[in-house]
């Protein structure tokens, strides 16, 4: 299952405290990457967030494999995960018409 994973500010976190954490943050990432838990990762444009997209089982999951992130551990980011499903409206073009 495909899970949207946007992460949110935790009130009362100075940016100093990320400084710490921020090599062993891009370690876990890449082996997330690379156990193909993570697919796409992004920092926002707009907003100083990141955005995830992961491949796990379900909801549950993907929380378990968020919160083995040291950033997440420390309790100085945290995330929505939504889970994604594919968009059925194609099948409207191939459609037998009635």
């Amino acid at each position: 299952m495909k899970i949207l994973a946007m992460e949110r500010e935790v009130p009362g976190v100075t940016d100093e405290e990320f400084a710490p954490h921020l090599k062993a943050e891009a370690a876990r990432a890449w082996e997330l990457h690379q156990a193909g838990v993570i697919r796409e990762l992004y920092f926002r444009a707009d907003w100083p967030g990141a955005v995830l997209v992961l491949e796990c089982a379900g909801i549950e999951e993907a929380a378990d494999m968020l919160n083995t992130l040291p950033l997440v551990k420390a309790g100085l980011i945290a995330f929505d995960i939504i889970p994604l499903k594919a968009y059925p409206g194609f099948s409207r073009l191939f459609a037998e018409q009635e």
